[in-house]
């Protein structure tokens, strides 16, 4: 008997393809399984909600897994040793935390259960992005599977080409040639996340396009509605609230919590909040659990600042609501380094250091949608220390990959064009400290490392975060916007809201909110306050330095371009690359020279040491010179020729350039008869000679020694 499904269909035209849904066909077991296709791109996201909550938590254990599968694209890995899909790429991370972000503020506060989210990609066109289908995909599973979800979220990618118009999830191609890449997320009324990347465009038109991707995602969340009518309703009951615990604690912490939320100093706060703490648990101890007591107490600092903030109109540091705080920048640190700096803003510091290399630097990168390399990497670092703390050290978090990712896009439409400096770069931040916006402040300190390292930026580029408090996260209700968002605020308030860019415009957005979104006037607001405090921080770092040096530092490699015939490449590189590790070892070994070879014959010489770069340019230029009739030489005799048959010396051949010889005739050997060649010149002998004919069919070169020399007098002739 054949088994069949009871399958589930919809779709909706969004942009200029179809976006459908499916469910009852794939991963039946799952609470929720939803399979979605955009052009050929497919995947299927499952949800899983445990039964029960997790015990000992203080938080909402949502996780969301990015599977990527190569044979998605129809490949098979690279490496010789390792053919299964290992830990996820950075576009993968980067991918799970874009799903994860619009999702994560529409569950209770107080949702205990353990809940995942694995999207895996099963087919891939390359030309639409899977992320942007998780998104929506993921907020369908969620309702599916029944969860306590306060959704449904819409997702669409808007793109901005040359003509000013906007696109609607534009293609790999389209976003390549275009001038902006936003994600936008949200429900029917409210916008849940941003995501941009942009080269410099105006705040007017960046917010024109949040209207616009807002009004589209509207499609996604109609299609999910219907999708969900037609499915049987499976729902989870919410636990139960015990809120004697809020009430007990706020009666015993009276109005303390005040005055020791109003201490500027973030470890001075932190060491009374923590003796206040013990207390409160030591009041309690045996009546509640120590973890819902801190949660309790938590909470209580969170409406403390948030009425400090709207009621008294007072920051945790006594800041002006649109008050930056005091900033320190300092360039070239660390004496061999490519470039350096040191930005500081409060208690949140950033050590930058950025790293010149040759093109053959280029990090070598194979994922699911893209095989090729990248010349522009940022790296950020968040040890335990920049917040007081101690934690085992692994590998990059999903944070640092993200921190480090934001701060690389900021910087992109900035940066100078291959061919204009072919260096590859790389930028390291080094959290030494955090109270807030780290990655703004790695995002400012990248940009005066690549200033100090010389590299020609075409403007600087200034971050700043901005945070919200709302009184219940409705428009209607009051708000405040900060700017220069610090821990504290960011911990109790609503919002998180990262703008990155220089004077002509935007260069990169990072928007998430812990509420059920913003109201587009929100947006316009922030972003309109934004400016005047990046602007604010531009003048700061260019009153140290306005543009990038003129040099670069001694210890970084200069690169010599030269051009050959593309049908010399091989004879530079040689059999199984003989000729061009020998021309390394010539030069001076691979720890001081670098070659890199492009298809259309540019060799890129990159050396710390001119010497160096002179031998091998040299070395490359006779290699693929073209020998003309005329041409003077100066060469090393390297055989004396016999005629085969009678034994007698007929000629000497002359090495004139590294791969190529020519035959000087005896007759030609001086200005006078010779009897033998030995007679006039040995092996080893340098000697100089002209070219006198060249014959590219059987491949010869006849040379003269006698066209160089002074004509013979009576007596010589005689």
């Amino acid at each position: 008997m054949a088994l069949e499904f009871t399958t589930y269909q919809a779709e909706a035209a969004i942009g200029t393809r179809t976006l459908s849904f499916e469910t009852g066909k794939l991963a039946g077991l799952a609470n929720g399984s939803v399979t979605a296709r955009y052009g050929d791109t497919v995947i299927l996201v499952t949800t899983v909600t445990a039964k029960e909550p997790r015990e000992g938590v203080d938080f909402f254990p949502l996780t969301v897994d990015y599977e990527e599968r190569l044979y998605a694209a129809g490949k098979i890995s690279g490496s010789r040793f390792i053919k299964r899909e290992n830990r996820p790429s950075e576009e993968a991370i980067l991918a799970a935390r874009l799903v994860d972000r619009p999702l994560r503020p529409l569950f209770p506060k107080y949702f205990r259960n353990d809940v995942q989210i694995i999207i895996t990609v099963l087919s891939a066109d390359l030309e639409n992005d899977p992320d942007i289908i998780a998104i929506n995909a993921a907020s369908m599973s969620l309702m599916a599977a029944g969860a306590p979800f306060d959704g449904p979220v819409g997702a669409v990618r808007v793109g901005l080409d040359v003509a000013g118009q906007f696109i609607i999830n534009p293609t790999h191609a389209e976003r390549a040639t275009g001038k902006l890449d936003l994600v936008v997320a949200g429900t029917k009324e409210r916008v849940m996340m941003l995501e941009a990347g942009a080269s410099e465009v105006p705040e007017a038109k960046v917010m024109e396009a949040i209207r616009f991707g807002h009004a589209e995602l509207q499609k996604a969340i109609v299609l999910q509605e219907e999708f969900a009518a037609m499915l049987p309703k499976t729902e989870r009951a919410l636990p139960e609230i015990d809120l004697n615990i809020h009430e007990q604690v706020k009666s015993f912490v009276g109005d303390r919590l005040s005055e020791f939320l109003r201490t500027a100093d973030k470890l001075e706060r932190e060491r009374h909040m923590a003796d206040f703490e013990a207390e409160v648990l030591k009041n309690f101890e045996g009546d509640f659990k120590q973890i819902d007591l801190k949660s309790a107490l938590e909470k209580l600092i969170e409406k403390e600042v948030r009425r400090l903030i709207l009621v008294d109109g007072v920051r945790p540091d006594g800041r002006k609501i649109d008050e930056i705080r005091p900033l320190n920048v300092q360039l070239a640190l660390l004496p061999r380094t490519h470039g350096s700096a040191l930005f500081t803003r409060g208690q949140t510091q950033a050590l930058t250091i950025a790293t010149l290399g040759s093109p053959g630097m280029e990090q070598t990168v194979e994922t699911m949608e893209q095989d090729g390399a990248k010349r522009y990497m940022h790296h950020y670092n968040f040890p335990p220390y920049s917040t007081g703390e101690t934690k085992p050290l692994r590998g990059a978090s999903r944070r640092e990959v993200g921190h480090g990712a934001l701060a690389e896009r900021a910087l992109v439409p900035v940066l100078p064009k291959q061919e204009q400096f072919p260096y590859t770069i790389r930028l390291v931040s080094e959290i030494l400290s955090s109270n807030g916006s780290s990655s703004m402040a790695a995002t400012c300190g990248s940009t005066l490392a690549l200033m100090d390292a010389g590299v020609p930026i075409a403007r600087p580029v200034s971050g700043i975060a901005m945070g919200l408090v709302t009184e219940a996260g409705h428009e209607t209700e009051k708000y405040t916007i900060l700017t220069d968002l610090q821990g504290l605020e960011d911990f109790a308030g609503d919002m998180d809201f990262k703008v990155a860019g220089t004077t002509e415009g935007i260069t990169a957005i990072q928007m998430d909110t812990k509420i059920h979104g913003l109201s587009l006037k929100m947006v316009e607001e922030t972003l309109e306050q934004a400016a005047t405090g990046r602007a604010v921080i531009l003048q700061a770092m260019t009153s140290v330095i306005a543009e990038p040096r003129a040099d670069l530092s001694p210890y970084a490699p200069r690169i010599t371009s030269i051009q050959i015939p593309p049908d010399k490449i091989g004879t530079v590189i040689g059999p199984g690359g003989k000729m061009i590790h020998k021309i390394i070892e010539d030069a001076g070994g691979k720890e001081v020279i670098t070659l890199d070879i492009e298809e259309d014959g540019t060799v890129l010489i990159s050396s710390v040491d001119p010497k160096a770069a002179k031998i091998a340019e040299e070395i490359i230029s006779g290699l693929t010179r073209e020998v003309k009739i005329g041409d003077i030489f100066d060469g090393e005799v390297v055989q004396i020729m016999r005629d085969r048959m009678s034994g007698k010396e007929i000629g000497a051949i002359v090495q004139i350039l590294p791969n190529q010889d020519g035959m000087v005739h005896i007759s030609e050997l001086a200005n006078t008869r010779v009897d033998t060649v030995s007679s006039v010149v040995k092996v080893g002998d340098k000697i100089r000679v002209q070219v006198v004919d060249v014959d590219l069919d059987r491949g010869r070169i006849s040379l003269s020694r006698r066209a160089l020399l002074d004509r013979p007098t009576e007596t010589q002739r005689s």
